[in-house]
């Protein structure tokens, strides 16, 4: 009989068994992560902690703190908070549309007292959280029908298009695509994902025909030319691939870039902060970073696999799949294979909102792994 059993599904197991549990691999490869991230904000701020490396690296701290002390709840927690939770951070969206905080042009901030988050960051979450207690227990025949996709749609367009009025695009694509990850990991028939395919290939020529803001737009039409504007709307693009392309194989070395030192190089500290990596550390640096997100990844997987119940198998792989997304689309942007879009690097990229989002989702991931034998209740209701 499984240990779990015994313990009468880990209610009795002591909290020290639990964290002696925790996934010890996963925690060093994230504070890896996170280290780099404050190495690079440093070097570009000229050498000094201030004003972001220290507070990265506090904000790390506190956030793995927080990842800690949430990994050892009880597993039934997670998933009775699940549907609270979106319907939460769903309301946050809704403020943020009213009485949101616009900056730079974007109104994609809330205040909460003396604190400014990002709601749509949240909803990364909450999202994967929701959809996975949705299909727990949900029998396989009825996962895959077509009647029982109007809820997980409905739950991944309503957010969406919030996110999209504020406007934030490339948040809206992330939040979109987990969701049809998770979606499709819960067993989706190949004949409902074609009709998907097809309807959202449709969908999307017309929201690049007709709903596209016209700085978006413009974002399209520089990704596909940016040297016809290399001052304007090129420029950001532009001056990351020389910074890339002079790092060379081993970069410039540490404190030693210029397109970043010298200000060339925009949004260095947040969007370009591979950049900035890659100028110093050359081909081999990024390959490194690289290296070590798809370890995160892999152990992420691994974990998500080992589960033996549904809700902990699609709750990891949906963090895996957010957090492998971050890094994509990050990437492929500062690289010029896709339009600048505004997704930070995780871990590494300076921001408070993003970097406790991404924490919270491990705990998950390591909560699942802690109670990945537990039997869990397959109850419909709203909390369990």
């Amino acid at each position: 009989m499984s240990e779990f059993r015994v313990a009468r599904l880990e209610r009795t197991v002591p909290m020290l068994t639990r964290f002696m549990r925790i996934n010890g691999v996963l925690v060093v490869l994230l504070c890896i992560a996170a280290m780099t991230g404050v190495m690079v904000l440093y070097s570009i701020a000229d050498g000094s902690w201030t004003p972001r490396a220290a507070q990265h690296g506090v904000r790390f701290a506190v956030s793995l703190l927080v990842m800690l002390g949430l990994a050892v709840f009880d597993i039934r927690w997670w998933m009775s908070l699940a549907y609270p939770a979106y319907i939460v951070t769903l309301l946050l969206l809704v403020g943020v549309e009213l009485v949101g905080v616009k900056v730079m042009g974007a109104q994609r901030w809330l205040d909460v007292g003396p604190i400014r988050i990002q709601p749509a960051e949240i909803m990364k979450l909450t999202l994967v959280l929701a959809l996975a207690r949705y299909y727990h227990g949900l029998a396989i025949d009825r996962a895959t029908s077509l009647r029982h996709i109007a809820l997980p749609a409905l739950m991944i367009g309503v957010p969406v298009l919030l996110i999209l009025r504020q406007p934030d695009l490339g948040t809206a694509m992330l939040v979109g695509a987990t969701g049809a990850a998770i979606v499709f990991l819960a067993g989706l028939s190949w004949r409902i994902i074609i009709i998907g395919a097809i309807a959202g290939v449709v969908g999307g020529i017309t929201f690049l025909i007709f709903g596209l803001h016209d700085y978006q737009r413009a974002r399209i039409e520089t990704f596909l030319n940016p040297e016809s504007d290399p001052l304007g709307a090129g420029y950001h693009i532009l001056q990351s691939k020389i910074a890339l392309g002079s790092g060379g194989l081993a970069g410039k070395g540490f404190l030693g870039g210029t397109q970043s030192h010298l200000n060339f190089l925009p949004e260095k500290q947040t969007d370009f902060v591979f950049t900035a990596l890659g100028e110093e550390f050359g081909f081999i640096g990024t390959l490194s970073v690289l290296a070590l997100y798809v370890l995160i990844l892999f152990t992420g997987m691994m974990i998500a696999g080992r589960s033996r119940h549904s809700f902990g198998r699609l709750a990891a792989a949906g963090v895996c799949v957010t957090f492998s997304l971050y890094v994509l689309v990050n990437i492929s942007m500062v690289m010029g294979l896709i339009p600048v879009v505004g997704v930070p690097l995780p871990l590494i990229s300076y921001g408070g909102t993003v970097m406790l989002a991404v924490m919270i989702g491990f705990a998950l991931v390591m909560n699942v792994h802690i109670f990945r034998d537990a039997e869990l209740p397959s109850g419909r209701g709203f909390f369990l």
